[in-house]
């Protein structure tokens, strides 16, 4: 029933989209949907690649029966557990009772805890080749890109990377599965922020992975999200190989809570001095509107940060709190950055602000601004000097 992707001799795409989840990992928006990305080698013997999320295995299995043609199925390669990727893999067992489930030791161990499964198993090791008749398959450990037990399959007949999530983009694959098929402007961008949002804590991980693989010839990416990279796979590599060394666009991205509009003002005077000292990129999000995922991604995109929030209930503005906890939990290194505050009576949004900026171990390009209550000439004008600080940081680069 299903026209399926070909993308080699005998490899075929077999994964399906999602357009229903509002929240990846019940955390971050799916404005454009995502897809689980499976993958089937008819060889000699059957392969598939990882599974997808159990809400679709009734299509997925369809799927897989359409490009078996009745043959059974031989090896099920686990490259990553996460259970959008491995939800299925309870009912491809009783779908398939002889399949052998391939993968390293970390993920048995995982693969008992989620499913109860420990018999039919075949362990790999770095470096180990499955044999499949015409398709040599070798076995390279990724750990922590971005879980303990993550590995990556390499095809070497048809120079085909089975990558797990490593270079995958939120967003569905509409109609086209391979990138030459497809207008994949807006995937650029959802790859920076699926990276930042999924990934972005493990920098130095992805850099070991990304140099044990160099060496290879890689003709096509089959990630387990997004579109099949052929055409594009220097640039994707480029662009993980960037966001895992923290670079980053000579860019300002400021971030703000308000409740009132008086630090939102302090905002506007900051990035009005940037764009007079000669900064074009300048991003702007109100906390209390803006999904952190959106703002992580241009902490990852743009060499200079500047914060601000207004002290609430003594404490630092709630939103503004959760940022920083999420920009601290993914040890962004390597920025510019300012920051600045205003309070009624009592200031603390300086003081937890500076905490952060010390955690860090950012670069501040000026003093921080603190305003009581109203916006005075002053302190306008110390929001002015900051962002003028910050553009000649940016500039000396």
């Amino acid at each position: 029933m299903y026209r399926l992707k070909q993308l080699a001799d005998d490899i075929y795409y077999v994964g399906v989209n999602d357009r229903q989840k509002a929240l990846f990992e019940n955390l971050w928006p799916l404005p454009y949907g995502v897809s689980y990305n499976s993958y089937l080698i008819t060889d000699e013997k059957t392969v598939l690649v990882d599974t997808v999320d159990v809400c679709y295995s009734d299509i997925f299995f369809k799927k897989i029966a359409d490009a078996l043609g009745g043959r059974t199925l031989d090896y099920l390669i686990v490259n990553h557990m996460e259970p959008d990727h491995a939800g299925s893999i309870r009912l491809l067992r009783q779908q398939y009772p002889d399949v052998k489930i391939v993968g390293n030791a970390k993920t048995f161990g995982m693969l008992e805890g989620f499913h109860g499964i420990k018999e039919g198993l075949h362990e790999v090791k770095e470096g180990d080749i499955l044999d499949t008749g015409r398709h040599k398959l070798v076995f390279y450990m990724a750990p922590m890109v971005h879980w303990p037990e993550v590995m990556v399959t390499y095809d070497s007949t048809d120079k085909v990377l089975f990558s797990a999530d490593a270079f995958g983009t939120y967003g569905t694959l509409d109609g086209g599965v391979v990138d030459a098929e497809m207008n994949t402007d807006h995937y650029w961008e959802e790859m920076i922020r699926y990276y930042s949002n999924i990934v972005g804590k493990y920098g130095s991980p992805v850099q070991k992975a990304l140099q044990k693989l160099s060496g290879l010839d890689i003709r096509m990416i089959c990630s387990t999200h997004g579109p099949v990279w052929t055409e594009q796979i220097p640039r994707a590599i480029r662009m993980y190989d960037r966001l895992s060394r923290y670079d980053a666009d000579k860019g300002v991205v400021i971030a703000y809570g308000s409740m009132y509009g008086n630090t939102e003002q302090m905002a506007e005077a900051i990035a009005s001095s940037l764009a007079e000292n000669g900064v074009k990129d300048i991003i702007i999000h109100n906390v209390s509107k803006t999904p952190s995922s959106y703002i992580l991604k241009d902490v990852f995109k743009y060499k200079g940060v500047i914060i601000g929030a207004p002290t609430y209930c003594n404490q630092v503005f709630p939103e503004v709190d959760s940022l920083l906890s999420k920009i601290e939990m993914r040890e962004v290194k390597n920025r510019y950055f300012g920051y600045f505050g205003s309070f009624s009576w009592a200031g603390a949004a300086v003081k937890r602000l500076t905490a952060f900026a010390e955690k860090m171990k950012w670069e501040v390009v000026a003093a921080p601004v603190e305003q009581k209550q109203g916006l005075k000439e002053d302190k306008y004008l110390e929001c002015l000097t900051l962002g003028k600080a910050m553009a000649d940081r940016l500039g000396r680069d």
